[in-house]
């Protein structure tokens, strides 16, 4: 089953009720955190990053800025910097 934007929120089979759970579900899980997060630091800025950041960050109230390599570009920067100058 594919994790995407149901066509509507109430679904007129089982499948599609699983899809509306899952995905409205776990959009309700993201900002309820986030408004719990940006309630301690409110000066936060917040990226969605992994594979569904695109599917699902649109439809959350918080998620601006989607980066999607975020946690490969930082194990990149720490492999290179623990080179320590080996090439």
């Amino acid at each position: 089953m594919e994790i995407a934007e149901p066509e509507r929120l109430v679904g007129r089979n089982t499948v599609q009720a699983m899809q509306s759970g899952i995905f409205y579900g776990y959009v309700g899980l993201v900002d309820g955190i986030l408004d719990r997060l940006l309630e301690e630091c409110p000066q936060a800025n917040v990226a969605a990053t992994g594979g569904l950041a695109r599917v699902i960050s649109p439809h959350t109230k918080h998620i601006k800025h989607i980066a999607p390599d975020l946690t490969l570009d930082g194990l990149r920067i720490l492999w290179f910097r623990n080179q320590g100058g080996r090439k």
